[in-house]
């Protein structure tokens, strides 16, 4: 083998255009492995487990091109065609003055008036200046980027709220305003169904599976995971619920949420019961109990917040049969791109009464020590802001979720592997063909020892073809179905548990 390692220093490219560039060069004959990756330190510590040898003075602004090749000749190729990628990147601005793009979210609301919101998806670092920016200039804003200080958020989201506008963010992964989807949403039909959501994923399952029982989506608007922390204090939720409120098309408000601080979501609920409309909270991983209020139900579980916010708006009534499993009785790993996702499983598990270990756990006592090595009962969110540094959401770029696949299915403590399939726009193109072969080959080397639990979130419009997604993955041996909570008691039949 023969290993070749290039640094440029202090260079940035987007994390997916990095991605795709690595997905090229790594399918050149010969080449058994290419990485072109901002220096993190989760990203040099990938790459020094497979055993790099790197340089020591690395920074996080430093860009490392990485291959491993049967050849120094195709090591050099797989070299060059990623310099050529990247170089061919730099030179492709749009050409004529018309065309020149606008050098700041403040020049392009000057030069375009009649723009009313502002997507932002830089590194987290650069992304509170940003959204400053375009809240001056009278834009509501959409802020992907992860990594927001969050004394900047609490900031900016009071900010936001003394001008009247919408801060959807930081770290939102989806809304959809007026039909349009943001960031990673699902095809999903216009309707009655307003949602505000805490949760990327867990707006994109809701609105799967009102899809799913012919209900539309009126808005769906993200306001970012912390937006129900003790710090923040739902500002942007409450500025959410008053505009569906307000809305002549929205007839019932479901809100979704990571697990909320409990004095908040009791915030949360009181103005719910005010709005004058009937209210879902779903809530997985709510440690704390809330009053009841009329017109206002709570749920454990997105699943069960999707059934109740349909037949609040007419659509027919629905539930999924539970499937068929075989029994091999071991402990529960589950892989998920979705942190509410996780939490939902998560949520079951724990209330059979067994104990889930976790990156983002649901008790204090529950945290896993190292998000790289599993422990009992483990379910880990490779969306978390601690495994994306520097890498594109596991969403796009599923590489690290499916090497630890094929480290813990291959365990033979484990019984069961539960993961998350998400499809939509902005997501990867064909998310099974990635992961059925290595479900197949996981169950083929341990024949009656393993059963695979799928959650596919998708509405039937997908780009990715949600039939042709589901029957890859069953053709593969997995068990399939359309919610997390689903996928979670599957895996407690299998293993034995339920």
């Amino acid at each position: 083998m023969a290993d070749v390692v290039s640094v440029r220093r202090d260079t940035y490219f987007d994390s997916v255009a990095l991605m795709l560039v690595s997905r090229d060069a790594a399918a050149i004959e010969g080449v058994d492995q290419a990485s072109a990756v901002a220096a993190t330190p989760l990203n040099l510590e990938l790459l020094q487990g497979q055993s790099f040898s790197l340089p020591e003075d690395l920074g996080s602004n430093d860009l490392v091109i990485a291959i491993r090749a049967e050849t120094e000749a195709a090591a050099q190729a797989a070299l060059a065609a990623v310099e050529g990628s990247l170089a061919e990147q730099r030179r492709s601005a749009p050409g004529g003055h018309d065309n020149v793009p606008a050098r700041s979210l403040r020049s392009a609301a000057r030069r375009h008036p009649d723009l009313s919101l502002a997507f932002i998806s830089v590194p987290g670092r650069f992304a509170a200046y940003e959204v400053a920016q375009a809240l001056q200039a009278g834009l509501h804003v959409f802020c992907f980027s992860d990594g927001v200080p969050l004394q900047d958020e609490v900031a900016l989201k009071r900010r936001a709220a003394e001008l009247d506008l919408l801060f959807m963010g930081p770290d939102c992964g989806t809304a959809i305003i007026d039909g349009v989807g943001l960031g990673f949403a699902n095809a999903v039909q216009r309707g009655p169904v307003g949602v505000v959501g805490a949760s990327g994923t867990g707006i994109q399952e809701l609105t799967c599976l009102l899809d799913a029982a012919g209900v539309g989506i009126s808005h769906a608007i993200g306001v970012g995971g912390r937006d129900l922390n003790r710090e923040v204090g739902g500002l942007m939720t409450m500025a959410a619920l008053k505009r569906l409120a307000e809305d002549v098309e929205t007839k019932v408000i479901a809100i979704v949420s990571k697990p909320p601080d409990t004095v908040v979501a009791a915030g949360i609920l009181k103005a719910a019961a005010a709005s004058g409309k009937p209210v879902v909270m779903a809530l997985p991983g709510l440690t704390g109990p809330l009053p009841q209020a009329a017109d206002v139900h709570l749920t454990a579980t997105l699943e069960a917040g999707a059934q109740v916010a349909a037949e609040l708006a007419g659509g027919r009534a629905w539930r999924e049969a539970e499937p068929q499993v075989p029994t091999t009785p071991g402990l529960i790993r589950g892989l998920f791109s979705g942190g509410t996702l996780c939490t939902e499983a998560m949520t079951v598990v724990a209330q059979a009464g067994q104990e889930v270990r976790s990156n983002i756990p649901l008790r204090p006592e529950w945290r896993l020590g190292d998000s790289r090595t599993s422990e009992g009962h483990c379910f880990i969110d490779f969306g978390d802001d601690e495994l994306t540094q520097g890498r594109a959401h596991p969403m796009i770029d599923p590489s690290l979720r499916n090497d630890r696949f094929q480290h813990d299915a291959s365990d033979p403590a484990v019984g069961v592997m539960v993961l998350d399939v998400v499809l939509g726009y902005g997501a990867h193109p064909d998310p099974a063909a990635d992961l059925a072969p290595l479900i197949r080959r996981a169950l083929r080397e341990r024949p009656g020892g393993l059963t695979v639990c799928v959650s596919l979130c998708a509405a039937a419009p997908d780009n990715q073809g949600v039939e042709g997604q589901r029957a890859q993955l069953r053709e593969a041996g997995a068990v399939v179905g359309r919610s997390a909570a689903g996928a979670a008691r599957a895996a407690l039949r299998a293993a034995g548990l339920a």
